[in-house]
C-alpha cells in the first residue's frame, strides 16, 4: 500500500503565508541597504556642511516618521527612563552621522563604510566592559578585523583613496572618524535595547528630535551667522540640486529607509538580516568607484577584504551557536 505524501490545506496555507512573509522581508531589506549605500553620494552632492545636512536630516526624518506614527496611531507615552534612553541614543546617533559623513572627505565612501562595519566587534567590547566574558572564538575574528582596519588606513604607505571629493590629509583620520561613528552607533544600539514597549519608528523619531536639538545648540553660532548674512549657495552647485539632495536624505534615506528596515526586521530571521546587510558596503564601494573615481591602493583592497571576511565569519559563527 502506497504511503500518502499529500499535505493538508491548512499546512499548505501556512507554508505559503510564511514564504510570502519572508519574500516581503527580503525585498524590504535589500531596498533599505541599497538606499544606505547611496547616502554618501547624496550628502556629498548636496554641497552643504556636514552638520547642516545632519540637522536637516533630523528635521525631515522626524517629520516623516511622525506622520507615519500619526497615520498608524502607533504613538505610546514613554516612561521617564525610556525617554532618557532615547535622548542618549539620539545624541549618539546624530554624532555617528556627523563622524561618518566627515570620514567620507578623507577616505571616500567605500573605505569609511567598510570600516564602519566593524561595529559588531565594538558591541562585543562594550559587553566585555560591562562584565561579560569574551569567548576565545571571538578573538581571531576581532584580530582579523583589526588587521584590516590598519591596512585600510594606509598607515606606512602613501596610499589614499584619491577620489575627486577626497580632502587633503592622511587617510588614517577618515578611518578614525569611521571608527568613532561605529562606536557612537554602538551606544545607540545599547540605549535603544533598553527602551521597552515602544514602536521602533517612535524611538527613531524621538532620537532624531533629541539629537537634532543638541546639534542645533552646538551649531547655534553658525546658524546665527547664516540668519544674519543670508543663505549662501555653495559655489558650482545649483540650488535645485542642494534642495533635492536634502529632501532625498531626509525623506528617502531616513523616513522611508527606516520603514523598510523595520518592516524587514519583523519578517526575517537574524541570519537573513546579517547577510543582506552586506548589500550596503557593496553598493557604497560601487558608488565610490563609479561616481567619484576612487582608486584604493592594493593594501587598502586587502584591508577592506579582511574586514568583510572578519564580520561575515563572526556573524556566521554567532548564528551557528544560536541554532545549536
Amino acid at each position: 500500500m502506497a504511503h500518502s505524501s499529500t499535505v493538508s490545506p491548512a499546512v499548505a496555507v501556512q507554508s505559503s503565508a510564511a514564504q510570502a512573509k519572508t519574500a516581503g522581508g527580503n525585498w524590504r531589506m535589500v531596498a533599505a541597504m541599497l538606499l544606505s549605500g547611496t547616502i554618501g553620494l547624496v550628502v556629498i552632492e548636496s554641497g552643504l556642511q556636514v552638520e547642516l545636512v545632519v540637522l536637516l536630516r533630523c528635521l525631515l526624518g522626524a517629520l516623516g516618521l511622525g506622520a507615519w506614527l500619526w497615520w498608524r496611531k502607533a504613538w505610546t507615552a514613554p516612561s521617564s527612563m525610556g525617554l532618557w534612553m532615547m535622548a542618549a541614543g539620539g545624541a549618539a546617533l546624530v554624532g555617528n552621522w556627523v563622524a561618518l559623513f566627515h570620514a567620507y572627505a578623507y577616505v571616500g565612501i567605500a573605505v569609511a563604510t567598510v570600516v564602519y562595519h566593524v561595529q559588531p566587534f565594538l558591541l562585543v567590547l562594550a559587553a566585555a566592559l560591562g562584565g561579560e566574558a569574551l569567548r576565545w572564538r571571538q578573538w581571531p575574528w576581532m584580530l582579523l578585523a583589526l588587521a584590516g582596519v590598519v591596512l585600510t588606513s594606509g598607515l606606512g604607505t602613501d596610499a589614499a583613496l584619491a577620489g575627486e571629493h577626497a580632502a587633503a590629509g592622511l587617510p588614517v583620520w577618515g578611518v578614525l572618524l569611521a571608527l568613532l561613528a561605529a562606536a557612537l552607533y554602538t551606544v545607540t544600539v545599547i540605549t535603544t535595547r533598553r527602551v521597552q514597549n515602544t514602536a521602533p519608528a517612535q524611538i527613531a523619531m524621538v532620537q532624531m528630535l533629541a539629537g537634532g536639538v543638541l546639534l542645533a545648540l552646538w551649531q547655534a553660532p553658525v546658524l546665527a551667522a547664516m540668519a544674519l548674512q543670508g543663505w549662501q549657495q555653495p559655489a558650482g552647485i545649483p540650488i535645485r540640486q542642494t534642495v533635492a539632495c536634502v529632501l532625498v536624505v531626509g525623506l528617502v534615506h531616513t523616513s522611508l529607509m527606516y520603514g523598510l528596515m523595520y518592516g524587514a526586521f519583523q519578517r526575517l530571521g537574524a541570519a537573513a538580516i546579517a547577510m543582506l546587510s552586506f548589500v550596503y558596503p557593496a553598493v557604497a564601494l560601487l558608488v565610490d568607484l563609479w561616481w567619484f573615481g576612487a582608486h584604493p591602493a592594493p593594501a587598502q583592497w586587502l584591508g577592506m577584504g579582511l574586514i568583510v571576511v572578519a564580520v561575515v565569519g563572526y556573524r556566521w559563527q554567532e548564528l551557528r551557536a544560536v541554532q545549536r
